[in-house]
């Protein structure tokens, strides 16, 4: 493809070579094979800069880089230097172009909130399947073509994975694709290129402030206010407190929803289902639409989730008993997902990581008085200690019992960041066991279950793997447990 098709939706100055010139690829990791007229782009990461890969980029065949800033090449290299603000941003717009603007021939639905991304999105494809749509996903847990399903790496991908992932989705007839829109992507430029054709906006805590995250809660904010001046309409969470300063300088047509008077699509006469087996929540939709709805998903975060699922697929003219039936059969790894071991007592699995998602979890487990709450948790490593502190606190706070064990200890020695979740327990006066083994502390919680206990892993979800000094060991919750009752562990 020629490079000036490439840079069509870009202002950049070529200083060195042609910009009338063939690409041939286009690449931007410095570990990967460089394709001879291959275009590079330039791009800073947390731990190394492209641009330091520049002259050996043009060594090994590149015919075009992106650049930034100044970069040093030997002077008999045949190479054009394409020189732009920003080579993320840029590279979001040269990867769009690459692949034929595959977002024009999808609807293209982006999600961004603290917490409520992954759910949300697989309710709206389920209910878009049910529907008649054939729709895609990119999120936390995977990416869904068709039939093929794809691990995550990031919750939103690079921009030209992004891109490749449309096309591929164009390609094989897809309708539209739900995507979870992460801070990160917002920040980094990911998601440039295109426009959504909805925006979505479901919660707002402080959470990624850390080094190499957000700086700040206030930039962290502006971060995820961004998808708001690239959709058409944003769909947004009209009680969150914070929903103002996510939309300042917003350019879409906007709708609410919530439990508020004054949402436009709002849940009225939440009844809670608390039977052998399930945990579930019924509720009128209202407002835009009037219909009784049910899901098998404990709480008010649940409805939440399915309002918003509910507010966009009305634009795709779903039939209310299509999302009825979606509502009922969705199911989301790692998010309050039941796993049945006995009838005396539940277990449940969930990716709260943070004090908020775990001060929701709770407060919404406890309204269906249990004989008593268990949580067990831990925290990452090379994250903010605050977040440490914080989940203690919530845990001592609102369980009957905690056990504290490990999470992702990643570089930091795992009693350490225990002895930080301690200290925010120690404050409340809760109860609680330290199990640093992760494994050992699952067949305690499981062994000593109570009848009537509502148990919590929380922390993990859907993760197959524990991080620790770099590595990363296979570990499924869902598989400890299958293992440690074969291996004969006894329960009430």
């Amino acid at each position: 493809m020629k490079l000036l098709k490439l840079l069509e939706k870009l202002e950049y100055e070529c200083i060195r070579g042609s910009a009338d010139v063939e690409v041939t690829g286009i690449e931007y990791d410095s570990r990967k094979k460089i394709e001879k007229d291959s275009l590079f782009v330039c791009i800073e990461g947390v731990n190394f800069d492209g641009h330091c890969f520049a002259g050996k980029a043009a060594e090994n065949g590149a015919g075009v880089l992106v650049v930034s800033r100044d970069v040093e090449i030997a002077d008999d290299l045949q190479i054009t230097v394409i020189k732009v603000e920003d080579t993320r941003y840029a590279m979001a717009f040269i990867s769009a172009a690459w692949f034929g603007y595959p977002a024009q021939k999808l609807k293209v639905i982006g999600i961004t909130g603290t917490k409520g991304k992954t759910t949300t999105s697989y309710m709206v494809k389920s209910i878009l399947e049910n529907a008649g749509f054939r729709a895609g996903l990119i999120g936390t847990v995977e990416t869904i073509i068709g039939e093929t399903h794809i691990h995550a790496e990031n919750t939103t991908p690079e921009s030209y994975v992004l891109q490749e992932y449309f096309a591929k989705m164009a390609e094989a007839g897809l309708d539209a694709v739900v995507m979870e829109v992460s801070s990160q992507a917002l920040k980094l430029h990911r998601t440039q290129g295109f426009l959504f054709d909805y925006g979505i906006f479901t919660n707002l805590e402080p959470d990624h402030i850390a080094p190499g995250e957000h700086a700040s809660f206030e930039e962290y904010t502006e971060c995820k206010s961004r998808l708001f001046r690239q959709c058409r309409i944003g769909i947004v969470n009209g009680d969150d407190l914070h929903t103002g300063k996510a939309l300042e300088g917003h350019s879409c047509e906007l709708e609410t929803y919530g439990l508020g008077e004054k949402c436009m699509l709002r849940a009225d006469g939440l009844e809670l289902v608390n039977t052998p087996g399930e945990l579930g929540v019924k509720f009128h939709v209202k407002g835009l639409m009037d219909f009784q709805a049910e899901l098998p998903a404990p709480g008010r975060f649940s409805v939440y989730n399915a309002l918003c699922a509910i507010a966009i697929c009305r634009h795709f003219n779903a039939e209310i008993s299509d999302i009825q039936r979606a509502l009922q059969d969705v199911r989301v790894r790692g998010r309050i997902e039941k796993v049945r071991i006995s009838d005396k007592f539940t277990l449940l699995i969930d990716y709260a990581h943070n004090a908020m998602a775990l001060e929701s979890l709770l407060s919404t487990l406890k309204e269906y008085r249990p004989g008593r709450l268990v949580c067990m948790f831990g925290c990452g490593g090379n994250r903010s200690r605050s977040r440490r502190f914080e989940m203690g606190e919530v845990s001592g706070r609102l369980a009957d019992f905690t056990v504290i064990t490990s999470d992702n200890p990643r570089n930091e020695e795992p009693m350490d960041i225990i002895a930080d979740i301690r200290q925010g327990i120690g404050e409340t006066g809760g109860r609680y066991i330290e199990i640093c083994d992760r494994r050992e502390a699952i067949a305690y919680v499981i062994s000593h279950a109570e009848e009537g206990d509502l148990i919590v892993l929380a922390g993990k979800g859907h993760e197959d793997y524990q991080e620790i000094r770099g590595i990363k060991y296979p570990m499924d919750e869902r598989v400890i447990i299958r293992e440690l009752l074969e291996g004969g562990l006894t329960h009430i």
